[in-house]
């Protein structure tokens, strides 16, 4: 594989290495776009297109393909192995051939069900630019960017961005149909009568006490602690090691967290603004940052605070359920106390979860207890 060498490896500027991968990297991403210029109907997500310049997303794209092959360019002149050079020059001939960005959209008729590549490659880019340099800037461990697991924790990310539509059409169904008659007019006046900055505490409050409750069962019910295990399997934690997720459980909590918010009837914009923030704090979470909050990490979760809740250290079992507010768990007296900073080891105790996405979705299945 193209990356076999750098698991667990180091980058060194000088070796042609890093330009080399960042140029696969973006032309990937180019074609990735160039697809869902072609297909938007399937390949895009409706909320997240009516948010973006469709002619910005065209500079990006053209400015990302010069970029890639400049810097392919530069692998084959640099590195003495020249395949990731050409791996990237024949994603941009592809992705040109393709009418690279300069595709034309017509309109059409969004289909019901869609893939959220355009989500994937924007979260991938903001994701990659934003927490991989706080990592290197302010790390809490040094390791590698390209740690062991990052494979598979790769395959979750791109999977659970690219079934975003269908994850939400399928909760939005099934909470419209199973608490649509929960929706009581007086109350959603009542929360629609809040400000704005009210509402988005409030959703935030709602629905981490959901995400409470549901943490808890996945953790304290054998049958759905065999799906949550996947989550817990990574031994190595930075931004990507939150997207290692089951498809189950991804969906349960989705619609487990969509019930309240639908029949309290939360205005749009603090909808959106919760989704913004949830994305944002999750990823955020699982950093090797050292980031220091100060009091605050009594109020809201920090990574220091969700590191605990990953951590196989025995004070650490069970604990630290909530993904917004701190203060959850110590209201409940599930926060881990009296330890170190940070945890000393990550993973699931005895360390039984396999490696791979399509083993860890099968794990649940075939595991007895």
């Amino acid at each position: 594989m193209l990356l076999k060498n750098l698991q667990g490896g180091q980058l060194r500027f000088g070796e042609g290495r890093i330009s080399g991968y960042i140029a696969v990297t973006l032309a990937a991403l180019s074609l990735l776009g160039v697809l869902a210029f072609h297909f938007p109907e399937y390949l895009t997500t409706p909320e997240l297109r009516a948010a973006y310049d469709v002619e910005l997303i065209r500079m990006i794209m053209f400015i990302a393909l010069i970029i890639s092959g400049s810097l392919g360019l530069l692998n084959f002149v640099r590195n003495t192995n020249k395949r990731a050079g050409l791996v990237a020059w024949s994603l941009i001939t592809i992705a040109i051939a393709l009418g690279g960005h300069r595709v034309e959209v017509s309109d059409f008729e969004q289909s019901s069900a869609y893939l959220g590549l355009d989500w994937f490659i924007l979260d991938l880019l903001g994701s990659t630019l934003i927490f991989i340099f706080i990592e290197k800037i302010i790390p809490h461990r040094k390791q590698a960017i390209l740690r062991p697991e990052w494979q598979t924790d790769l395959h979750h990310f791109f999977v659970n961005h690219l079934i975003v539509g269908f994850v939400l059409l399928a909760a939005n169904q099934f909470v419209s149909n199973a608490f649509g008659w929960a929706v009581e007019r007086g109350s959603q006046e009542w929360v629609q009568n809040f400000s704005w900055f009210s509402q988005l505490l409030l959703v935030l409050l709602v629905a981490d006490l959901v995400q409470y409750a549901l943490h808890r069962v996945y953790h304290e019910v054998p049958f759905f602690w065999r799906f949550h295990a996947i989550h817990h399997s990574a031994k190595t934690m930075d931004w990507l090691a939150g997207s290692r997720q089951h498809i189950a459980e991804l969906t349960l909590t989705r619609c487990g967290v969509l019930a309240p918010i639908f029949i309290l009837g939360f205005d749009k914009s603090v909808i959106d603004a919760y989704i913004i923030i949830v994305g944002f704090q999750a990823v955020l979470n699982h950093t090797n940052a050292q980031i220091k909050f100060g009091w605050l990490k009594y109020i809201i979760v920090t990574p220091q605070f969700h590191h605990w809740h990953h951590s196989s250290d025995k004070a650490a079992i069970d604990r630290n359920y909530a993904a917004h507010f701190a203060f959850i768990d110590y209201l409940f007296g599930t926060a881990v106390r009296g330890q170190n900073e940070w945890p000393e080891a990550y993973g699931v105790v005895g360390d039984y979860v396999p490696e791979g996405w399509i083993k860890q979705q099968a794990f649940p299945l075939k595991v007895k207890s």
